[in-house]
């Protein structure tokens, strides 16, 4: 964080502020975990905080500490609507547009309050009075380490905090393989270590307590990969019938689209998962080396993310949008033939 951005911050919170921490929609666990942990940092400093979500996240981060303390729009958006209102200050993590938010954007783009961005996605919009972007950071919970580091209060690196840091970095980097992962987030973690986070046990708790229907739900998804090697390329397919017939819940298919990567030759992944109730298909990428998703899903379906890991969505019907999408790969031919 630059001495501008750390200036500006640092003024705004010289007295007592009511302060609301956003997350964006459909939020994992680097939004989850930094949310938490910067709510947990100002509270500490004397501000009164609460954490906003625009909607409900995975069974898998709900053991994290201060989760039932974090107000959810979808289920109480009138709590939410004034919690944003009587806001001084608001603080958006782990995305950089408004409408990342969903049906929470319209709210907080009524609001008087002075927002701070703190995120590591590209192209940031400029709705912040502070915007601390990097987008060679690993995670934002990693960002919100060093936002503590920069206004001098390492000092308030609890074992919770240490713990909701820790389980944004390793769920965001995929326990740490992705080339975001730095020496410095390896410090970084070392640090969260020292002040009581237990790796094995968030680990565990994070990706080892799958449901039997979560286990079946992939065995069905990787029934229906599709690979193209001439285009270095595979996907996965899951339609409403196939999440119903395994009593789908938020985050069950989350991960899925790694196995795609992992096959050998294989520089771009997608899962395509469709969703009657939004009338959408959503879509995650992934890839290896130079080929950008995130460029990939900002020019075709209206995405976007890192480099190696994007998400997207479509307005057509599953096999129109698996359709579109195989026209359009040829394009990418010699950008996925010389990944380097």
């Amino acid at each position: 964080m630059n001495a501008e951005t750390t200036s500006t911050v640092k003024k705004l919170l010289e007295t007592p502020k009511k302060i609301v921490v956003i997350g964006h929609k459909n939020p994992d666990g680097d939004a989850v975990g930094s949310s938490l942990a910067l709510a947990n940092f100002l509270k500490q400093l004397g501000h009164e905080t609460t954490v906003v979500m625009p909607n409900d996240f995975p069974d898998f981060l709900k053991w994290l500490p201060g989760c039932d303390q974090m107000v959810i729009h979808e289920k109480d958006t009138s709590r939410s609507a004034l919690l944003i209102s009587e806001a001084n200050v608001i603080f958006t993590l782990d995305f950089n547009s408004l409408d990342r938010t969903g049906d929470l954007q319209h709210i907080l783009k009524e609001s008087e309050a002075a927002f701070v961005m703190i995120d590591h996605h590209q192209a940031p919009d400029d709705y912040a009075i502070a915007t601390y972007s990097d987008v060679s950071m690993s995670s934002t919970s990693q960002m919100v380490y060093h936002f503590m580091e920069a206004l001098d209060g390492l000092d308030k690196l609890s074992e919770t905090i240490a713990t909701q840091l820790y389980t944004g970095i390793m769920t965001d980097t995929g326990s740490f393989r992705f080339p975001s992962t730095t020496a410095v987030t390896h410090l970084v973690i070392a640090k969260l270590m020292e002040a009581g986070a237990s790796n094995a046990q968030i680990h565990e708790a994070v990706y080892d307590t799958n449901s039997p229907e979560r286990m079946k739900l992939l065995g069905t998804a990787l029934n229906n990969l599709t690979i193209l090697p001439d285009l270095h390329t595979a996907y996965i397919t899951l339609t409403q019938q196939e999440l119903d017939a395994h009593n789908f819940k938020k985050g069950d298919t989350e991960g899925f689209v790694n196995y795609a990567l992992s096959i050998q030759g294989i520089y771009f992944a997608v899962i395509f998962i469709e969703n009657k109730q939004e009338s959408i298909v959503k879509m995650s990428f992934r890839s290896k080396g130079t080929f950008s998703v995130n460029d990939f899903a900002r020019n075709h379906y209206n995405g976007g993310g890192h480099i190696n890991a994007a998400g997207g969505r479509s307005s057509k019907s599953l096999n129109e949008t698996i359709t579109e999408f195989i026209s359009i790969l040829p394009s990418y031919k010699n950008e996925l033939t010389h990944v380097s």
